[in-house]
């Protein structure tokens, strides 16, 4: 392929550490099955962190960061894709190892894509992304692990970020009664927009309490926060509840105690979207264009930005301040 395209590319170099768009050309592109015209990306926190110098993300420079792709095949050596085929990516390595969406033209492994699910256009799919997919996942995990609407409430943490908007849409569909937690309190009408039937802040959903245990609140829990918030809110996870934990932006380490875990049967679910079995990959996929499908959270917190505003997008995430998702259009 003998072309040039726009590209936001990261360099670390003599010359220092910068970013910014800028024209490449085809030779930049890893040898990979599957050549994609990108028609969106997505804004993920780790796409914020790739943008750090010291965000100990990227593996090596000059590189393209976007951890989230949708668009059509444009050449193909793997016989599942043909040209002009609608296909998304997300997970892997992409963005991270492996030059990733943040540009007009992606090159990727075919065992790394997906057709673009029944029910869903490319935009739609990546307002869903990594961060509407690990939502998915958090979902079925809970429900995997018992959670039934009779139980009681859902907390979501974080609720207005990407991860947290995602899972109080899906839950509300799903028929949940669904607690939103936020930093962003002002944010309370979109997030009862989403389907949340409470908003509460962050401090009150993860004050410190005395004691072991607390009173039983929640029948199960979406944290894609981590950090102390998670030893607090497990204190309040009804008996055999569980936390399905995603994320770290609230820090990587949380005290707790046995307690909630054998007094309670509290199960602590990791959730890791990146290398998410390829059969659980496409059945949540279908879900999301269908029976799943976020459709408050994608009327209501999408924004479509271009690739120069993405360092502005970018600060935004790692800051977070991020209100539902921010979609990269190319």
């Amino acid at each position: 392929m003998d072309q040039q395209f726009r590209a936001f590319r990261i360099h670390h170099d003599a010359e220092g550490f910068r970013s910014g768009v800028e024209l490449v050309d085809a030779s930049v592109l890893p040898d990979a099955d599957v050549t994609i015209a990108v028609r969106y990306s997505s804004v993920n926190y780790k796409d914020g962190l790739a943008s750090l110098e010291d965000g100990k993300i990227v593996q090596r420079y000059p590189f393209i960061p976007g951890i989230d792709l949708a668009g059509e095949v444009i050449a193909s050596r793997d016989e599942r894709f043909r040209p002009g085929d609608a296909v998304l990516c997300t997970g892997y390595g992409l963005g991270v190892a492996h030059e990733g969406g943040f540009a007009e033209v992606a090159r990727v492994p075919g065992d790394w894509l997906l057709p673009l699910p029944q029910g869903l256009t490319a935009l739609e799919a990546m307002a869903i992304g990594t961060a509407g997919f690990t939502a998915a996942m958090s979902v079925e995990r809970l429900l995997h692990n018992g959670l039934a609407t009779e139980q009681g409430p859902v907390l979501v943490t974080g609720a207005t970020g990407g991860v947290g908007s995602m899972a109080v849409s899906i839950l509300a569909r799903l028929g949940f009664e669904v607690v939103a937690s936020t930093g962003k309190v002002e944010a309370g009408d979109r997030l009862k927009a989403l389907g949340a039937s409470a908003v509460i802040s962050r401090e009150e959903a993860s004050q410190g309490k005395r004691g072991v245990l607390s009173k039983e609140l929640w029948a199960g829990v979406v944290d894609p926060v981590g950090g102390a918030a998670t030893g607090e809110i497990a204190k309040s996870v009804k008996y055999g509840g569980s936390i399905a934990l995603s994320g770290l932006t609230g820090g990587g380490r949380f005290d707790t105690s046995v307690h909630p875990y054998i007094l309670r049967g509290v199960s602590l679910l990791g959730i890791d979207s990146v290398y998410c079995p390829a059969e659980l990959r496409a059945d949540l996929w279908s879900k999301l264009g269908g029976v799943w499908k976020p459709e408050t959270a994608l009327e209501h917190l999408i924004t479509t930005i271009s690739l120069e505003d993405l360092p502005q997008a970018l600060a935004t995430i790692l800051q977070g301040q991020m209100l539902g998702r921010q979609v990269v259009a190319l």
